[in-house]
């Protein structure tokens, strides 16, 4: 089975409410749009109106034996009633579209948004799955929905109140004749819709476990190799795989159910108006012509309602996936005050730390305490506890047990603009967005546009600025996907530009060197020296040329601190550090 941890780890799902507060404002933000639709659309509702209209009056006209001329008035009418139709039916569609586009641009500008301020410790818990099935699947469908689910339930909708209300001033009570279908298509429809979100929910909550399965498979397939647990990980796939099954079947389930209810609806209504019609006519309530226009705006009235209510479906499925869309905005950072620090600036105190994934325990009881402007290096074998220590002190992670203090405040209860105002963490995996050079470096300010003598002399701090100049435009040079292309190097460069403008009290660099030539590297973190003088550095690294020019090292094994010192005492003292230096040399 899959391990519950999936569920709870998953980003978070609106609710209704919240959903109906963001429809409200979109209403309220594109209300003149919409009402510009519905108003178009009933005029050509209207005109719709005027063939039947008609057509009873020339049935009425041939039976009466009216002259020739004025059947031909009569479809003159029609003809010009059908022009008219179509021109409001165009302009509406034209507003209808611009309206869901706009709508839709404003939705997928919010999640982008939201994704954009998430937490890295929120993604890393919940996984690229989660992530990556809302923005892709979901927001498939919510495109769907916007653009041509909505413009088409407006356009059915004002339709059907039209023709009713057509069919009532022919008479009230061929009205009846729909009696009968309006109660089975509301109670199956209320049926479906309180049972389809959840399932929608279920199924693209299936989807989401799938696709982080899929992920997990690609990225860590040599090392399920390596281990032999192939078997293991398909027999993961294969359930993860029976649970979408079987979520889609429940709600292929529940449209089964629901649609032959709903054919014979729009199919009872047109042989009961003829049926209530000839009684009427009988009774010499009706005209043989007006029994006429009340079986031709029946017809008619069926194909609207058919799409009106096949819509439902549709704005179920969008319906969810808003509800998991505007759920990535709840797992956002929260503003607030930053706490009260009471420290000396760039003091890092960690006391009794641990901290596991998903019941795994991986630093036990580490106790560190760093100067302001301290520079320590962190070094020991692969999956020691580095990188994790280092996101535990940016804050990126909250220790299971024990306390970080940056300047004195506790970084488990600062907000994410005040960890990110105290401490970076900068690691190999730097992104260069598409856009202009200065744009990527004015996203340490928060801000689009920032003083170009202020980039460069962050790009100068880094060692970049010689490069920058000779790129075409300079700053303004767009680069990115689509756009010029950087090395590696050039990009961690870029990123250690934004580390000098954000200018945190202390700077985390996780390997952010390491796709740099060792020439390179060393020339960076020389030029970095100068510039980050005062600040406090904790440099997580395998190339101990790093560790050699550090304050302190700090040797970590098996999720423990086993040495601490000077370069030159661990050499003196023999240990797993002397052991790593010596290695890393090829000393025997």
């Amino acid at each position: 089975m899959i391990p519950a941890t999936e569920d709870a780890a998953r980003l978070p799902i609106a609710s209704g409410e919240t959903v109906l507060r963001r429809l409200r404002r979109i209403g309220r933000r594109h209300g003149a749009a919409l009402t510009g639709v519905v108003a178009l659309y009933g005029v050509a509702a209207l005109a719709a109106l005027v063939p039947p209209w008609m057509l009873g009056r020339i049935v009425d006209a041939v039976r009466a034996g009216a002259e020739p001329g004025r059947v031909d008035t009569a479809a003159a009418l029609v003809v010009a009633a059908l022009v008219v139709h179509a021109v409001f039916t165009l302009l509406s569609v034209a507003l209808s579209v611009r309206f869901g586009e706009g709508v839709l641009a404003e939705l997928r500008e919010g999640f982008v948004r939201a994704v954009l301020h998430l937490p890295v410790g929120t993604v890393e818990r919940a996984g690229t799955g989660d992530l990556v099935a809302r923005a892709g699947r979901d927001i498939g469908h919510l495109s769907h929905t916007v653009r041509e689910s909505v413009p088409v339930m407006v356009v059915s909708g004002v339709t059907v109140a039209v023709f009713l209300g057509a069919i009532g001033v022919l008479h009230p009570a061929l009205l009846l004749a729909w009696v009968p279908s309006a109660a089975l298509i509301w109670f199956s429809t209320r049926w479906y819709v309180r049972r389809a979100p959840d399932g929608y929910l279920r199924e693209l909550n299936t989807y989401s476990d799938l696709t982080q399965g899929v992920t997990d498979t690609v990225e860590g397939a040599r090392t399920l190799e390596a281990l032999g647990r192939q078997d293991r990980q398909v027999a993961r796939t294969d359930e993860r795989v029976r649970r979408a099954y079987l979520a889609e079947r429940y709600t292929l389930w529940l449209r089964c159910a629901w649609y032959p209810n709903l054919d014979f609806a729009y199919m009872f209504p047109v042989a009961a108006t003829l049926l209530a019609g000839g009684v009427l006519y009988a009774r010499d309530a009706l005209s043989a012509g007006e029994v006429a226009t009340a079986v031709f705006l029946a017809v008619q009235l069926s194909g609207p309602l058919e799409h009106l209510i096949d819509e439902v479906d549709s704005l179920m499925q969008g319906y969810t996936s808003l509800r998991r869309l505007l759920g990535v905005e709840l797992a956002e950072e929260e503003p607030g005050p930053p706490a009260a620090g009471g420290g000396p600036p760039g003091r890092v105190e960690i006391e009794g730390v641990r901290f596991g994934y998903t019941g795994a325990e991986v630093l036990h009881g580490i106790d560190l305490v760093l100067r302001p402007g301290e520079r320590l290096a962190v070094v020991g074998p692969s999956g020691a506890g580095k990188s994790t220590l280092g996101k535990l002190v940016a804050g990126i992670h909250a220790p299971d047990a024990g306390t970080i203090r940056v300047g004195g405040a506790d970084m488990a209860a600062l907000p994410p603009r005040a960890r990110r105002e105290k401490v970076i963490l900068l690691s190999q995996e730097s992104h260069v967005f598409r856009g202009t050079v200065a744009e990527n470096l004015a996203l340490a300010l928060d801000r689009t546009e920032a003083d170009p003598a202020l980039l460069w002399k962050a790009l100068a701090a880094v060692g970049a600025e010689e490069w920058v100049r000779t790129l075409p435009e300079g700053l303004d040079t767009r680069v990115g996907s689509g756009n010029r292309d950087l090395d590696p190097a050039h990009v961690q460069q870029l990123a250690l530009a934004r580390v000098v403008l954000a200018d945190p009290e202390v700077l985390v660099l996780d390997e952010a060197t390491s796709l740099m030539d060792p020439r390179s590297a060393r020339r960076l973190e020389r030029s970095l020296s100068g510039v980050l003088s005062g600040r406090t550095v904790v440099a997580v690294a395998h190339r101990l040329h790093t560790a050699h020019g550090a304050d302190r090292i700090a040797v970590v094994e098996d999720g423990r601190v086993v040495e601490l010192g000077t370069h030159a005492e661990l050499l003196a003292r023999g240990g797993s550090y002397a052991a790593l230096w010596h290695a890393w040399h090829g000393d025997t």
